[in-house]
């Protein structure tokens, strides 16, 4: 095993694992006094080695594994998947002969919905916590609606604009290619996305077919629309901006739940950060 590869995080990450794990806390502190419970499960789809680098002061951190692995009471099974074996290796280090603990190597697409997801079933009183965090456009919708579409899991998932501006959403649509069509079709779950995310100017001349597209809120809008209509989440707060060092919106961080409860706690936590301005 070569030794992996440890991302430096900024600051508006290290605002998204304080997030993810005061709600772990929240989460694991209610679901341990429903005894009607038989498990609950906390998932990380992209887990990494379990440790990152404070960009701030250098300094070793604690990723979204280990903060899940601290939380008291602890969850009944962890689920940690990673692309990179090396990455998913060093994790498995980290944790040791746990045996609640579950480390995937693979595309996280096929483990959660052939492997995770079915230790999560509702009919099974069975419940989970699922971060889905990309550095891109890495989560196909498949499993964001079958998620909405179980009633028992509740997701953090991080929606990429930078990467949908960047490789999707040009000036001249018909200029994109193929290959960044069909990831962001994957990502959408088809191609309803086009017609949403672009738009004629006021005033323009019947004929002409000049679009632009739509500004990062709106971006966030549609999919925020989409969770509820059509992947079924009943509740879906209005999402986190995520920042980059210079203040410009990278990411959106959502949540969905079926549940009125945990989406008050999350719109209570995204709101002592919201207005974070750049360090």
């Amino acid at each position: 095993m070569s030794a992996p590869r440890f991302d430096e995080i900024g600051y508006w990450s290290e605002i998204k694992l304080d997030i993810v794990r005061k709600y772990a806390q929240a989460y694991s502190t209610i679901l341990a006094k429903q005894k009607a419970i038989q498990r609950y499960l906390y998932v990380d789809a992209f887990a990494g080695p379990g440790i990152h680098i404070s960009r701030r002061t250098g300094e070793f951190i604690p990723g979204s594994p280990l903060n899940a692995l601290h939380v008291n009471p602890r969850f009944t099974e962890y689920h940690f998947i990673d692309l990179d074996g090396d990455k998913a290796q060093h994790l498995r280090s980290l944790v040791g002969d746990d045996r609640t603990v579950n480390v995937h190597q693979g595309d996280c697409n096929s483990i959660l919905l052939d492997v995770v997801f079915p230790r999560a079933t509702y009919e099974d009183f069975a419940r989970a916590l699922c971060l889905l965090d990309p550095y891109g456009l890495g989560i196909e919708w498949r499993v964001v609606e079958k998620a909405g579409k179980m009633r028992s899991i509740e997701l953090f998932l991080n929606l990429m604009v930078m990467d949908i501006n960047r490789n999707v959403l040009w000036k001249d649509p018909n200029r994109v290619p193929c290959s960044q069509l069909e990831r962001m079709d994957a990502c959408w779950g088809d191609r309803s996305w086009r017609d949403l995310l672009y738009r004629r100017p006021d005033g323009l001349l019947p004929g002409l077919e000049l679009e632009e597209k739509v500004g990062n809120e709106a971006v966030a809008a549609a999919y925020r629309q989409r969770l509820q209509k059509v992947a079924g989440f009943a509740y879906v707060p209005e999402p986190m901006p995520m920042r980059n060092s210079r203040g410009a919106i990278v990411y959106y961080l959502f949540f969905a739940s079926p549940n009125k409860t945990g989406a008050k706690i999350v719109d209570d936590i995204f709101a002592k950060y919201r207005d974070r301005g750049v360090p």
